[in-house]
């Protein structure tokens, strides 16, 4: 049997309710710029991401250690928010 991940619901102003997805706080904040946007979950149900400066200090500290968690600061964005930012922050 194989564990689901949970999915958690939240109320976005633009989109209404929807299932929540993690972002760092760089890519949510950024308006003028491009700051990369590294998926790092290959879960469909399980969408997160970061930054291009969060993926270089993950593998900088091996791994989600408390350095890494606290200049990440992640936060929860809709699933449309989180495919906006996809397209917005993605270098591809």
């Amino acid at each position: 049997m194989t564990q689901s991940t949970p999915q958690y619901t939240v109320n976005c102003d633009k989109h209404g309710t929807q299932t929540g997805t993690i972002v760092c706080r760089h890519i949510i904040k950024a308006q003028d710029k491009i700051v990369g946007f590294v998926e790092n979950s290959d879960d469909p149900q399980d969408l997160q991401a970061w930054c291009d400066a969060c993926e270089a200090l993950f593998l900088q500290e091996d791994g989600m250690t408390e350095t890494f968690m606290q200049f990440c600061d992640a936060g929860v964005v809709c699933t449309d928010c989180y495919q906006l930012f996809k397209q917005r922050h993605s270098r591809f």
